[in-house]
């Protein structure tokens, strides 16, 4: 669970928009995460696969592979199944939402977002995911 060398928790945030992915991080850092980026979910699922993140803040809709897709690869990698997900997209509507949920997602936050939410989600599934 804890980065032995840092004592931090490790967030992955996968997303083609790159000024989104910098201010989650500068957020996240703020909040004494360890975090890693990824604009792709190809990138995103080897960046996870070799980090082992306690949580990813994925987005579905990118190039070469899409949050969906990169969601089931996780969901059946022994290594990640247990790792905590929350979707992080413009999509709202409720098929979108439907097809996150099957795979186990922490949770789901629509774009554009509040940051304080946003880092309330964040706290949350990593404080449930420390007591389970």
């Amino acid at each position: 669970m804890f980065n032995k060398k840092t004592n931090k928790l490790r967030v992955l945030v996968v997303d083609d928009v790159t000024d989104y992915v910098e201010m989650v991080k500068g957020r996240l850092e703020c909040f004494g995460y360890k975090v890693e980026t990824a604009t792709n979910g190809q990138e995103g699922l080897e960046k996870a696969t070799s980090m082992i993140p306690d949580l990813i803040l994925l987005d579905v809709n990118m190039p070469l592979m899409n949050g969906h897709e990169m969601l089931e690869h996780i969901r059946m990698n022994q290594s990640l199944d247990n790792t905590s997900v929350i979707m992080v997209t413009n999509l709202s509507e409720a098929h979108d939402i439907a097809t996150a949920s099957v795979h186990g997602i922490s949770d789901y936050i629509v774009k554009p977002f509040n940051i304080v939410e946003l880092i309330d989600k964040v706290r949350f599934a990593l404080e449930s995911k420390v007591l389970n």
